[in-house]
Parts: C-alpha cells; sequence; structure tokens
C-alpha cells in the first residue's frame, strides 16, 4: 500500500506530527554534548539512493547539500523545505515504527541522535538496511558537525564541506551582531502554559542554545532540559523577555493569558510585555536556517542597540 498521501492529509499529518514534537520534546530531549564526531560517522554503502531522514535538521541539510532526490520518505518533524512535505511520512522521530520507516524500501537510513523510542532503532540497527546516527548538539559547532555528519555517511564529504564553510560564515556573522551589547537581556523560553503551569527551557537544550548565539541569557540555569517552574522560580529568575514558539490550536498561549500570570507580572518582562514568537522548526532546528534565526531573535532582543 503506498505511502503517498493527499496534499490535505500531508499538511494534517504535519501538522499533528508538530504538535506531538512540542509535547514530547522536552521530556526526550538528546544530550547537549552529542554522543559522536562527524569524523566518527560511518558512510552508506556507495549507491545508496533511496534514504529516509529522521529529523528535521537532516532533510534540510539533504536539500541544501542537493541530495533530495535521494530521499524516499521523511520524519514528522521534517517540515522545510515546503517541498519536503509531499514525501511519504514515516512518523515522529521520538516514537518511530521501524515498519513504518522499512516499508518505504529504503536503501540508507539516516536519523537525527535522540530519535527513538530506543527499541524502534535497536530493530531497525539489526535491519538490513544500514542505518547511521547523526550527532546533535545546541551549538554552532555541532550545526557544522551536523553538515559533516550528512555529507560524511552520504558520501559526499566535499560538497557538504563547502556548505558547511558557508554556514559557520554566517553564524560568526549572526553571533557578531551583539558582540557590543552590554547588557544582556534575560530569556525565559516558555514551552507550554497549559494549567497555569509554566514548562520553561533550562540549559542544554535547543531553546538555552539559541538564546546565547543570540547574544541572551537564559533566565533559568538550575537544571537541564525542560521543567515545570514554581511561580517562586519565575520571579526569582526576572526575565526580562519572554520567547515562545508561534503556534495555534490548544497549545497557543495569547498574550493577556500570559501577562495575567501573577508569576509573569511580577518580572519586567510581564510589566512591559516582552514578548517573542517565532517559529519553532526555525527557533529550534539547530540546521541550515539557525543563523538567520539567531540574527532574527538578536534584533528582536536587542531592537537599536545592535548594528545589523
Amino acid at each position: 500500500m503506498s505511502l503517498r498521501k493527499s496534499p490535505r492529509a500531508i499538511a494534517r499529518a504535519s501538522a499533528i506530527g508538530f504538535t506531538l514534537v512540542l509535547t514530547l520534546a522536552p521530556l526526550l530531549a538528546p544530550p547537549p554534548g552529542g554522543s559522536a564526531m562527524a569524523s566518527q560517522v560511518e558512510a552508506l554503502p556507495t549507491g545508496a539512493q533511496h534514504l529516509v531522514s529522521v529529523g528535521g535538521s537532516i532533510t534540510e541539510i539533504l536539500y541544501a547539500l542537493g541530495e533530495e532526490d535521494r530521499l524516499v520518505a521523511r520524519d514528522s518533524t521534517s517540515l522545510y523545505p515546503e517541498a519536503a512535505l509531499a514525501l511519504p511520512d514515516v512518523g515522529y522521530m521520538r516514537a518511530l515504527s521501524p515498519e513504518g520507516v522499512l516499508s518505504v524500501n529504503p536503501d540508507g537510513i539516516l536519523v537525527l541522535e535522540g530519535s527513538g523510542p530506543p527499541e524502534a532503532i535497536q530493530v531497525l540497527q539489526k535491519a538490513s538496511v544500514p542505518l547511521v546516527v547523526i550527532p546533535e548538539r545546541f551549538d554552532s559547532q555541532g550545526i557544522i558537525d551536523k553538515i559533516m555528519a550528512v555529507g560524511q555517511a552520504i558520501g559526499e564529504p566535499e560538497k557538504a564541506e563547502a556548505f558547511a564553510a558557508k554556514v559557520a560564515d554566517d553564524l560568526d556573522a549572526a553571533r557578531k551582531i551583539t558582540a557590543d551589547v552590554k547588557d544582556r537581556k534575560k530569556v525565559l523560553f516558555i514551552l507550554s502554559l497549559q494549567g497555569g503551569k509554566i514548562l520553561a527551557s533550562g540549559t542544554g537544550s535547543a531553546a538555552n542554545g539559541i538564546i546565547e548565539l543570540a547574544g541572551g541569557e537564559n533566565a533559568i540555569t538550575g537544571y537541564s532540559g525542560y521543567k515545570q517552574l514554581t511561580d517562586e522560580a519565575v520571579i526569582e529568575a526576572q526575565p526580562d523577555v519572554v520567547l515562545m514558539m508561534d503556534r495555534e490550536g490548544d497549545l497557543s498561549i495569547d498574550e493577556d493569558e500570559l501577562f495575567s500570570h501573577p508569576a509573569i507580572a511580577a518580572t519586567p518582562a510581564g510589566k512591559d510585555r516582552q514578548v517573542i514568537r517565532m517559529d519553532g522548526l526555525y527557533l529550534l532546528g539547530f540546521g541550515t536556517r539557525t543563523a538567520a534565526a539567531v540574527k532574527d531573535l538578536a534584533v528582536r532582543l536587542y531592537d537599536d542597540e545592535i548594528t545589523n
């Protein structure tokens, strides 16, 4: 049975998949240090032309390298570029079904570190189809390593090296625009505000990484990953700005709800009604567009204080 879907079904499936990402990512975020370097990544067999990409940033990199014709399927976090939505969707990267991944008859599988569940990855690793795990780390070098790892895996290291050099230059340029900022903004990244409970990012997360790259300071440093905060912890953090993903539906948070929260209202961010919303994959994907996301966030954080 074909996995190809109508455009309407594709859009619906993508929205569902991205909602799952927003819901489950805090609990299952990969370790910030990564488990492999690009040089340690094995290459797929020569001639592998039917690839499954699991991880939105991997899919972005394959398109950026001009290797999209080798893709036969992608996971539900692979929402960019738009052309990728026409590919069969094998499911959410942290809730994979081995049968679903193998049903498209790939001859190579690229999975982002942290994909799962572990049992599914173990089954895929024991299958006859070669699988390569691409390392994940939430900083500039992590992005470069990821590009190089994808290039190594698909047998295009020279192409990846050239692209990685461009991305490195773009990241350096984006970071430099806040080099002269004296007073760094304290940023509170809120993932959800359901039932009045603030679920926020600590260190070791994609949110923490993008805040630091944009010249901000994470307002929460007492834990790694994402956890619910007490009102006292929010007030003590005294964030200058709230950062959130721009989204719709049950997980959306309007400004009245946000700034009427008693803990937020008692912070500089609440008193000045300072909130920044950005597309989730663009903001937290740590892929080919991260340099642009860093610049956009930096400009919105510091307005006229920086030269861009």
